[in-house]
């Protein structure tokens, strides 16, 4: 299983992201033509090498042309601090969260990117308006209309849809500390939004007197991660640090690690399972031609589900129907409430997230006497403890035979059982 894990001991802000998948291996050239599918004038992305308390990473600045001056930290101001910074910014800064949505709809970017881009915005948004004490859609944001966070939430959907990773995972995240001076006066560290955004997210406060998460940052770890978690026992494949603006007592970089979760059993690991968030998506169908839903199934298999199945259920009126269930990764699930609502006699959808534990697998190959099968073997705590005869391959045989299929099962049980 490949993860991408968070290092968060210095905190995580939206440049310092994208600096960090930058380093660990996303091409910066697809990063920036991907952007550019976005059709935003007015800024251009810089990348290069920096280093913080001896480490080397990448550094990446969104330059703002129109300002004539580069969007970053520095000791008395920080471009993320609860997005209420510059007085000069114009009014593209000013846009709210419809805005953002078109822009993003409007872009060719990937219905996966678009997506996830959009839940990030959400975040940071659902919170800017629970502090101002304002509607959702009333609020101009200023941290989420800059054209610069624009470019970290976007890029940072590219960059982790780029990576294909099964599971996100962070440490707790740590804050900072202190007070900084914003369009509202001082206000203190962390800001209210991101306190906000992190709800329920294990943090830790004051490792510096500085702003080290911002809300754009606490957004893209909200949003992704699935499990945060300090105690892991990790098999390290590949490491990039993404380089902070600001030079502070503790090296002021993002660490991001490409990992494997060691499957032997140990202390730290009770069970020897995978476990995941997935989403389910269902629908109740009463008024559709039954042979639709062969069709249905292929597709939704075709756009990325991992399941499908019908089950038959009793709605008002005594009506016969059948329940339509989906399970899927989270960044499949407006693909798939798409096909649902296109193909199917639904006015609605609902959606809800589950914990799938899944034991480790291995394949094997075995010499029988019908010639080479496959065996998929199941594992829990370090121990086999089931195997499976791979149904097509048996198949196959009983009908190159000419023999019952339970037949060949029988045969090959009694071979390949230990």
């Amino acid at each position: 299983m490949k993860i991408l894990y968070y290092d968060c001991f210095s905190g995580i802000s939206g440049d310092m992201n994208l600096g960090a998948l930058l380093d660990l291996g996303v091409d910066d050239k697809y990063l920036i033509e991907e952007l550019d599918k976005l059709r935003l004038d007015g800024y251009e992305i810089r990348v290069s090498r920096g280093i913080r308390k001896g480490i080397e990473g990448t550094k990446v600045d969104v330059m703002l042309q129109e300002h004539k001056h580069e969007h970053s930290h520095d000791e008395n101001e920080d471009r993320h601090s609860h997005g209420h910074m510059s007085n000069n910014h114009n009014h593209h800064d000013q846009r709210n969260l419809k805005d953002i949505e078109g822009i993003i709809d409007c872009s060719e970017l990937s219905s996966n990117v678009k997506e996830l881009s959009k839940k990030m915005f959400m975040k940071v948004a659902e919170a800017e308006a629970k502090v101002h004490g304002k509607p959702l859609y009333e609020v101009h944001f200023h941290e989420v209309g800059a054209v610069d966070s624009i470019v970290d939430i976007v890029g940072a959907a590219i960059c982790i849809s780029y990576l294909n990773v099964d599971k996100i995972m962070s440490s707790s995240v740590e804050l900072g500390g202190g007070f900084v001076k914003c369009a509202h006066g001082i206000i203190p560290v962390p800001a209210p939004a991101t306190v906000e955004i992190l709800k329920g997210i294990p943090v830790k406060l004051g490792a510096v007197p500085f702003e080290t998460t911002t809300p754009t940052g606490a957004a893209i770890l909200a949003v992704n991660v699935c499990e945060f978690k300090d105690n892991n026992s990790f098999t390290v494949n590949k490491i990039g640090y993404g380089i902070g603006n600001r030079d502070t007592e503790i090296p002021n970089v993002l660490r991001v690690m490409l990992v494997e979760e060691n499957n032997l059993s140990n202390t730290n690991k009770v069970e020897n399972v995978d476990s995941v968030f997935q989403e389910i998506v269902e629908c109740n169908i009463d008024d559709m031609n039954p042979e639709s839903y062969e069709y249905i199934i292929d597709k939704l298999f075709n756009e990325g589900a991992l399941d499908v199945y019908l089950t038959p259920i009793i709605m008002k009126k005594g009506r016969p129907s059948v329940k339509i269930s989906v399970l899927c990764k989270e960044t499949k699930l407006e693909k798939m409430k798409e096909v649902l609502f296109r193909e199917t006699t639904t006015f609605g959808v609902r959606s809800f997230k589950v914990n799938k534990a899944m034991l480790e697998r291995k394949f094997i190959k075995v010499n029988t006497s019908y010639g080479e099968v496959t065996v998929k073997e199941a594992y829990y705590k370090g121990k086999k403890i089931k195997s499976k005869l791979e149904y097509e391959e048996c198949k196959k045989i009983a009908q190159s035979m000419g023999i019952p299929i339970s037949k060949v099962y029988d045969k090959l049980r009694n071979e390949v059982q230990d």
